[in-house]
């Protein structure tokens, strides 16, 4: 007696989903776990291209005439706060060894960025602070 088949089974067909299933969940993974990497890599960047901007920013404060402050720059709000670690002292002119025309002290200076109200970033660095005190007298 000769049989023929045509077709799937049943049987056929469940095992056939069940394969293409496991592996669209495990496909299905793979793409979430890559998204949540990908997520991750962009707040990192966004952190290190708001720290930069701070860096670039701190360079125009001046911690002896300002200490502390907040301030609006593109899309990102500055506050820093300084911490004294050596007191002004009279500059010393390096070439004459006189007295300069500035003060100077050293000090740490913490800076939060935030946007949109949200804390990016937060940092502290070390930076001089000057004063000019005296005036150059020209005989």
């Amino acid at each position: 007696m000769k049989t023929t088949q045509q077709g799937f089974s049943l049987l056929e067909a469940i095992v056939a989903l069940v394969i293409l299933s496991t592996a669209g969940l495990a496909l299905f993974n793979w793409i979430n776990t890559n998204l949540i990497t990908l997520q991750r890599v962009q707040t990192v960047q966004q952190k290190n291209e708001a720290i930069r901007n701070g860096l670039a920013f701190l360079k125009n404060i001046n911690p002896l005439e300002k200490p502390v402050g907040k301030e609006k720059f593109s899309i990102y709000t500055f506050e820093w706060e300084s911490e004294v670690l050596e007191a002004p002292k009279d500059g010393i002119n390096a070439r004459a060894g006189t007295l300069s025309l500035y003060q100077v002290a050293l000090y740490n200076v913490t800076t939060s960025i935030y946007q949109n109200e949200q804390l990016i970033a937060e940092f502290t660095v070390r930076k001089v602070g000057y004063q000019q005190v005296r005036t150059l007298d020209v005989f």
